[in-house]
């Protein structure tokens, strides 16, 4: 089992980011053309640490013909807005799938798994903006770098748009698609010098559409996204659906940690959720997914089950599982082979 990194958490070294690899080996193998500027681990033209600080990237990519590469499910370090300038992409997060046609636009947050591909992508034209918002769970106050100079009243009232409302596809204005090109020409190649100081102007003047595009629409905002419940709803929903993140050694400190709370408001939010304590929670999660396993892959031993579920031992697992189940690992399996 590769080693899982758990979702919320504060340092990046336990955040797992998306680098794009798979952009950056299609256009290295001429599959695609790239033309990327970044901050940290992202592939691209690495800005300088004082230039446009929080813009981990802006790019876009051209692919000529369908392609055998896709981005896997992943979630981003910032507010993430993309722009499909030409073709047709499948674009999916955890509430849905979606087909992208020209004109389309998506805004992702840190928080919202998804992924561009089934699994490969189609001969498009995208552009994308990435930026650190300082925030990976919903109920954390937003930061925008310092270059973003948006009136605080914008500033707030997109912030609130974008936090309180969570609808990944939009149909992009004529004014939206006409930025992302002129933002395109500052990244290019063949972009002249003083660019960065045009990319900092389209990079705000984007904002400032996407801002007015949203008070042109009649959009539902729920207080409730940005909630401390929230966060953790997400945290027990990554337990509960991803089971990489089972096998992980949890402690209540830990879990509580993974969601930026302290210990008793992440226990009361745990069990006002799911109607147990933290610890109990997981151990339910832990049997669910070992019972699946017992009976979807009968070559699997009941060690390598117990250890790929986060149990300590065989025969911790073998105890739990009786008495959850009424019966032992091996007499469950028997029972249900039928």
């Amino acid at each position: 089992m590769s080693n899982p990194i758990p979702i919320y958490t504060d340092h990046d070294e336990k955040y797992r980011a998306d680098r794009c690899r798979q952009l950056a080996e299609a256009a290295a193998g001429k599959k695609v053309r790239a033309e990327v500027l970044s901050h940290g681990h992202y592939p691209g033209l690495t800005l300088d640490r004082g230039v446009l600080p929080g813009l981990k990237m802006a790019g876009f990519w051209d692919a000529d013909a369908d392609q055998d590469w896709g981005l896997p499910w992943h979630r981003n370090e910032g507010i993430e807005v993309t722009f499909l300038e030409r073709g047709c992409l499948p674009f999916a997060t955890d509430e849905g799938e979606h087909w992208l046609r020209a004109n389309d636009m998506t805004i992702v947050r840190p928080w919202q798994r998804h992924r561009l591909g089934d699994p490969a992508i189609r001969s498009s034209r995208l552009h994308w903006v990435l930026i650190d918002i300082g925030v990976r769970r919903p109920h954390q106050p937003w930061k925008w770098p310092p270059w973003v100079v948006l009136s605080p009243p914008d500033v707030d009232e997109l912030t609130k748009f974008l936090r309180q409302n969570e609808h990944p596809v939009w149909k992009a204005t004529a004014d939206i698609r006409r930025c992302f090109q002129e933002i395109a020409k500052c990244i290019g190649t063949d972009s002249k010098e003083g660019s960065i100081s045009r990319l900092s102007l389209h990079l705000n003047e984007l904002l400032l559409l996407v801002l007015d595009m949203q008070r042109g629409r009649q959009i539902g905002l729920d207080v409730a996204l940005t909630s401390t419940r929230r966060t953790v709803q997400l945290f027990l929903d990554d337990l509960r659906n991803h089971p990489e993140h089972l096998a992980l050694e949890w402690t209540i400190n830990k879990m509580a940690e993974a969601c930026g709370l302290g210990v008793t408001q992440f226990i009361n939010h745990v069990k006002s959720l799911v109607g147990m304590t933290p610890v109990r929670y997981l151990t339910h999660c832990r049997l669910e997914r070992g019972a699946q396993i017992l009976l979807r892959y009968p070559p699997a031993t009941i060690t390598d089950t117990a250890l790929d579920c986060g149990f300590s031992s065989s025969q911790y697992f073998a105890t739990v599982f009786a008495r959850r189940f009424g019966c032992s690992p091996r007499e469950y399996r028997r029972g249900h082979r039928g």
